[in-house]
């Protein structure tokens, strides 16, 4: 019986990766690219856009096809890392003019990353939101979007989103954000990795009323086509100067936790995100040197030799498979030795809670750590249901 199973085991599996290969090459149309579905919306207003690089449909920026449409874009609110992609992490971006159109630039990540003030919000009908997210749970810019949403709400604006894809949509793991340690890099009590699109995300926020004294904002979201949580969707841009592929994309999730530490995660290389090091680290036959470039002025580590491991050649598929992954974090913990020096406060922010840190130091592994917040995940998997726009 065990030997007639084998045959029928090998077509559904060759049928699973049929399946899974229609999803990662499906025709995904973005919210932005069917102009069919807001264009009329937006007659007769005063918008604000709030995007960047990209924000794009086809090969252009969404900015230009609304200008070339006589949409009257009165600003554009920018996030992290400015309009056209290229500040670092965390530099602050000054308001400008966009040089190519004319049309005003108002960062939201300047000196306060204050959101626009009641004068600002006065020049404006509705915020018209493109803008590719890595739904991850300190990765900004879903954070941006929820400032405006509160101003929309506060101000009696509307915003539209225009919804893209989540490259990491796939899955959901991480704990549950503990709001004792929400900040610029963690505002809601999401796991690390959310699985939604902002547009979901969007909904969520108003659903859930998280937004400030439980308001809701005028919220319409423009859907993507063709597209599932399944759906291993390829980044056309970079998301931001240190993300440059897809496969940092995927690993993000595991290396960014280096950030609160003393190990480099290549910036300052062409392998941000998919390496990680340290000058101590002896004994590991890949180095690598961080050097200033755009996107990473002054990264950590700057001009030393790191020791450490290249994950650039790992599969996606292996990838995926691990989801968050600590062994890495675990790895370097003990290869530098040097104890709780090695984690700085920061880490709790990322992480989102206090007991990784602690079973780290305790010498506990990656699987049982991540057993902790399966019952997180289970819970947040039960509570997004409701606002998710696209098949599971």
């Amino acid at each position: 019986m065990r030997h007639h199973s084998r045959p029928i085991f090998k077509i559904l599996a060759f049928f699973l990766l049929f399946l899974l290969a229609e999803d990662i090459h499906a025709n995904v149309i973005t919210g932005a690219e069917q102009t069919n579905l807001y264009l009329r919306l937006l007659k007769g207003k005063r918008v604000a856009l709030f995007s960047n690089q990209t924000g794009r449909i086809g090969n252009r920026l969404t900015l230009d096809v609304l200008l070339e449409h006589h949409v009257n874009v009165v600003t554009v609110f920018s996030p992290e890392h400015g309009f056209r992609g290229k500040a670092d992490a965390g530099e602050k971006v000054s308001s400008s003019v966009d040089e190519q159109t004319g049309v005003r630039v108002f960062s939201l990540y300047g000196a306060s990353k204050n959101a626009p003030d009641d004068a600002e919000m006065k020049k404006i009908d509705v915020i018209v939101t493109d803008i590719q997210d890595v739904g991850l749970r300190f990765y900004t810019y879903y954070i941006t979007m929820m400032q405006l949403m509160n101003r929309c709400a506060e101000c009696g604006k509307e915003m539209i989103v225009l919804d893209r894809p989540n490259p990491n949509g796939f899955y959901v793991d991480g704990p549950i954000l503990d709001m004792k340690y929400a900040s610029g890099v963690g505002a809601l009590p999401i796991p690390v990795v959310h699985g939604m699109t902002l547009g979901e995300l969007a909904r969520m926020i108003n659903g859930e009323h998280w937004l400030k004294s439980g308001k809701t904002c005028k919220l319409k979201v423009i859907p993507c086509k063709n597209y599932t949580h399944q759906t291993r969707y390829v980044l056309p841009v970079a998301p931001s100067p240190n993300l440059p592929n897809m496969k940092s994309v995927y690993l993000y999730p595991s290396l960014c936790y280096f950030e609160a530490t003393p190990v480099s995660v290549g910036r300052g290389t062409d392998k941000a995100f998919q390496i990680f090091g340290h000058p101590d680290m002896k004994g590991y036959a890949f180095t690598f040197t961080p050097e200033s470039r755009v996107g990473a002025k002054n990264p950590p580590l700057l001009g030393q030799v790191c020791y450490g491991r290249d994950l650039s050649q790992m599969s996606d598929s292996a990838i995926w498979g691990r989801k968050i992954d600590l062994t890495y974090l675990i790895e370097a913990y003990h290869a530098l030795n040097i104890g709780d020096r090695f984690f700085t406060s920061f880490f709790e922010k990322l992480m989102g809670v206090d007991y990784v840190r602690k079973m780290i130091e305790q010498g506990k592994d990656a699987d049982e750590i991540g057993k902790m917040w399966q019952d997180d995940v289970a819970k947040f998997k039960k509570q997004r249901k409701k606002y998710l726009l696209y098949k599971e």
